[in-house]
């Protein structure tokens, strides 16, 4: 691989000695590491169009000095006893992000998106605790995938000898067999009213949130969020400079009149997971649906339905999505397949109406270009041949199983002191457990004894939650039946 060096014809510093200047920085700031071997002077001179004789004079400077060595036949390599002196002579300054967003960045004036997210606080990704058993980490059964059948559709493309799927996919809405499988799918298990030119293939839920953002947001514009809810909704909107009002959830979902009684003026938009909300694992009532829809409708502003683990419902059929029982077109319908699927296939879809749908298409289009070809594809045999039902089939009773033997392991260790939130869906539920002590110590307890626990209290916006709230949403999608009732009998050994 050729070495970047940059060398200035018009100076008065002659060539090798400029060399002989760049190749001993590289060397001392770690650039060029111990031992390994540098380009033969034939190579160098050919890549930086310089003769051989200027190369090989820098290469005798640093020979001679200690800070290459040469091995006969082989080659030249960076020396690996460099003298501590030399090292001194060019500490390596690491870079350190600015504490605050009040600090300049490397003297770069920001733009007012910049500057909503330079203040690392709101953005930085939640860490999660990494323990053998993770109840906070919301992952499905990736050992349950069926891999084999991805695996041959995806060779089934690559032998294809239509090699279009390599270049710029054509169509910036996504690959259109995609979107016809993705609609139909909707139409029947979500009755959501949808076509193909409605559908618009994204990176994942996440990026559909942030088109929305960018299309229908204006710094200042009030929105509503639920209250407690999902963060990655939350950072979004404050990245594009919006006000949101926290609006609070009871056991009927997002409460529709603190949407007129807190608010200060016209609210432009209302996030909801209205299928299970998240964390606190209800869901949002037909009749309360219907309100929602009615208030929309008075007041002009957008729904935005974000539908993630609908397909997860044990004991009943899932309400119908909003976007179906709304007249008009005042939602837009967000999905993804990290849940049903896995979080690396990074494919997701909104929809919205025709022409809304090809602003957010040209708006992808300018910020990616396109979601991979290939993944597109072989989602769409994937569909079509079924693979995505019978996968959804299975994963309803794996998860059921694995619910109900949280539920029961909760109430045989814990008895009264666990009351368990929420409803017989999704891949988690939320606890709230009474034990006299903070959810920081009771974090810390769980951690140290190997189970992963994180409190509810990271999803409430405002003043609104208590500093010792004891509710935590358990995730237990991922986590097998035997690791389950051990993580609950760790956690109530601690907490007695």
């Amino acid at each position: 691989m050729d070495l970047t060096i940059t060398l200035d014809q018009r100076s008065a510093t002659p060539l090798h000695k400029q060399l002989y200047d760049e190749l001993r920085r590289a060397i001392l700031t770690g650039r060029l590491k111990p031992g390994e071997r540098v380009p033969s002077t034939r190579g160098l001179s050919l890549s930086l169009g310089v003769s051989r004789t200027t190369v090989t004079q820098s290469y005798e400077q640093l020979l001679s000095e200690g800070y290459l060595r040469a091995a006969t036949g082989s080659g030249t390599f960076v020396g690996c006893e460099l003298p501590d002196e030399l090292l001194r002579t060019m500490p390596v300054e690491k870079f350190r992000p600015a504490a605050s967003s009040q600090e300049t960045w490397c003297q770069i004036e920001l733009s007012c998106y910049g500057a909503s997210i330079a203040d690392p606080n709101p953005f930085e990704p939640c860490q999660l605790a990494e323990a053998p058993i993770n109840f906070s980490a919301c992952r499905p059964a990736l050992d349950e995938f069926p891999s084999q059948e991805w695996r041959r559709l995806t060779l089934k493309h690559y032998r294809a000898k239509d090699r279009s799927m390599l270049n710029y996919a054509g169509e910036s809405l996504g690959y259109e067999p995609l979107r016809e499988a993705i609609a139909g799918y909707l139409r029947y298990a979500r009755a959501v009213k949808c076509g193909a030119d409605q559908v618009v293939i994204v990176n994942g839920a996440q990026q559909a949130l942030d088109l929305i953002a960018k299309l229908l947001i204006n710094r200042g514009d009030q929105i509503a969020i639920e209250n407690p809810g999902y963060l990655g909704a939350r950072r979004v909107f404050l990245a594009h400079g919006a006000e949101l009002l926290p609006a609070p959830v009871d056991e009927s979902g997002i409460v529709i009149d603190a949407l007129t009684s807190k608010s200060k003026s016209r609210l432009k938009l209302v996030y909801v997971t209205p299928s299970h909300q998240y964390p606190t694992g209800v869901t949002l009532t037909l009749p309360r649906r219907l309100d929602l829809l009615c208030w929309a409708e008075k007041t002009g502003a957008m729904i935005v339905e974000d539908d993630y683990d609908s397909e997860f419902r044990f004991g009943s059929r899932p309400i119908p999505s909003l976007q179906g029982l709304a007249n008009g077109d005042s939602v837009i319908y967000v999905g993804t397949f990290s849940k049903m699927l896995f979080p690396a296939l990074r494919v997701g879809y909104l929809v919205a109406s025709p022409i809304l749908a090809r602003v957010f298409a040209r708006a992808k289009w300018l910020t990616d270009l396109q979601t991979p070809a290939i993944e597109q594809r072989v989602l769409a045999d994937f569909i079509n041949e079924g693979h995505l039902e019978r996968h959804l089939r299975r994963m309803r009773t794996l998860y059921d199983n694995r619910r109900q033997t949280l539920v029961r392991a909760l109430e045989t260790h814990f008895g009264d002191r666990v009351t368990i939130l929420g409803e017989n869906a999704g891949m988690s539920l939320m606890i709230r457990l009474r034990s006299g002590l903070d959810d920081d110590e009771i974090e810390r307890r769980a951690l140290n004894s190997g189970v992963g626990l994180i409190s509810a209290r990271l999803y409430y916006l405002g003043e609104e939650c208590p500093d010792n709230m004891g509710e935590f949403p358990l995730n237990y999608a991922g986590l097998s039946e035997r690791r389950i009732r051990e993580g609950v009998r760790r956690l109530a050994k601690i907490l007695k």
